[in-house]
């Protein structure tokens, strides 16, 4: 892939990642870019690098437009490695290159590079620069998703450069939605979407909805966004923001998650009368069983839906391993405005419900108790009881699910 302008002498010039499948234990099974972008102006500005596996990839970019070493500005949005990475790479062709960063990002890069030879300046929200014919005005948004986040406004392009923020984890030869939608499809675009911000920003909803009050009080005309990972949106910016502020504001579908995991296929033969039980009441489920689904996809189902129904064999009294680290890696994740239950089998002394109402209690999310076990093996009559347990869950799902409509 070579450069491509997205705006008049605003490029392009990042990579695509067409193989990665792990991105911090965060399962990409459609790999990923990482978008930096060139601006052409009287002061020649990079607005962030790459990872560094592929700093031979931007430069190269770079080349098709300029040489590095004309390069007078770089800024860095954020420091995470997959966008930060380049920078000694890039500063090797471009030493006299000023950096522009926030102040603890510039903490930050101490901690990664020697950085005592580099120009340094540090920004804040309504800082400034002109490098001729645009203006580049930065807006920090920490915990955006690491403390040292910014975005860059370039104003005259009406451009906002978002950093991770409104991100897919796509490998895409196109560069924009409208262009991704074409060839593939709306619905593919949007459970990206979800996917992403279910797995990296859930903890930050009500930041973001700060954030995005902040956006329209500064009152930045914006009809482009482009971040740092997956498309460009130009067709509908302002849908990507009521997406997420949907997101923000714990959107969800009337549909139920039962993610579950089993031993001896036990608990498996739970979920078949419990997802009938669930249709029949007219709520839509999906069931996942989680060690033959990445954890990412797990995560995902459960922000989608209204509701979710966690099943766990006991081991040793407790919750199967797979399930504890499920709903540990959802409690990092802070989830709000969802309703849960559980379900499991137990060979003589249980132990996993239990745990697992624990669980969701500590994460404060509304519980519907009891929840449902089986000894050994269920019975007819067991299946029975699962069905009515599942339809009672659905019913209250429906309830809950009404308050936020």
């Amino acid at each position: 892939m070579t450069s491509y302008e997205i705006k008049p002498d605003i490029y392009w010039v990042g990579a695509i990642d067409w193989a990665i499948r792990d991105f911090h234990g965060y399962v990409t099974p459609s790999g990923t870019t990482y978008n930096n972008f060139l601006i052409m102006d009287e002061q020649i500005t990079l607005v962030d690098t790459v990872k560094s596996d592929f700093s031979r990839h931007t430069i190269k970019n770079i080349r098709t437009i300029t040489d590095p070493a004309k390069i007078t500005n770089l800024v860095i949005n954020h420091i995470e490695p997959d966008h930060a990475s380049s920078i000694d790479k890039i500063l090797e062709l471009a030493p006299e290159a000023t950096i522009y960063i926030t102040e603890k990002g510039r903490k930050g890069l101490e901690k990664q590079f020697d950085i005592s030879k580099w120009n340094i300046k540090t920004v804040k929200t309504g800082d400034a620069i002109s490098t001729g014919k645009y203006t580049l005005t930065f807006l920090e948004t920490p915990m955006l998703h690491w403390p040292d986040s910014m975005m860059t406004y370039v104003k005259e392009a009406k451009l906002l450069i978002s950093q991770d923020a409104f991100g897919q984890h796509l490998a895409t030869a196109s560069r924009f939605d409208d262009e991704f939608i074409e060839c593939a499809s709306r619905s593919e675009l949007d459970d990206a979407v979800v996917d992403y911000y279910a797995n990296i920003l859930m903890p930050f909803g009500q930041l973001i909805k700060v954030k995005i009050a902040e956006v329209q009080k500064l009152g930045l005309e914006i009809d482009m966004i482009a971040p740092d990972h997956g498309i460009i949106w130009r067709k509908d910016p302002g849908g990507i923001l009521q997406r997420y502020l949907d997101l923000a504001n714990g959107k969800a579908n009337l549909s139920i998650a039962v993610i579950y995991d089993t031993m001896w296929h036990s608990t498996e033969r739970m979920t078949i009368p419990i997802m009938q039980g669930i249709k029949d009441e007219g709520v839509d489920c999906k069931v996942i069983k989680l060690r033959a689904s990445p954890m990412s996809e797990a995560i995902k189902e459960f922000w989608k839906a209204r509701g979710c129904l966690i099943g766990s064999p006991t081991l040793n009294n407790i919750l199967f391993p797979s399930i504890a680290e499920f709903l540990t890696h959802l409690r990092g994740l802070r989830p709000k405005n969802r309703i849960t239950g559980a379900f499991g089998s137990y060979g003589w002394g249980g132990g996993a419900v239990k745990e697992a109402y624990e669980e969701f209690k500590r994460m404060k999310l509304e519980v519907v108790e009891p929840g449902m076990q089986v000894l050994s093996r269920p019975s007819m009559e067991d299946e029975s009881e699962c069905y009515e347990f599942a339809k009672d869950f659905a019913r209250k799902v429906k309830e809950y699910h009404g308050k936020f409509s």
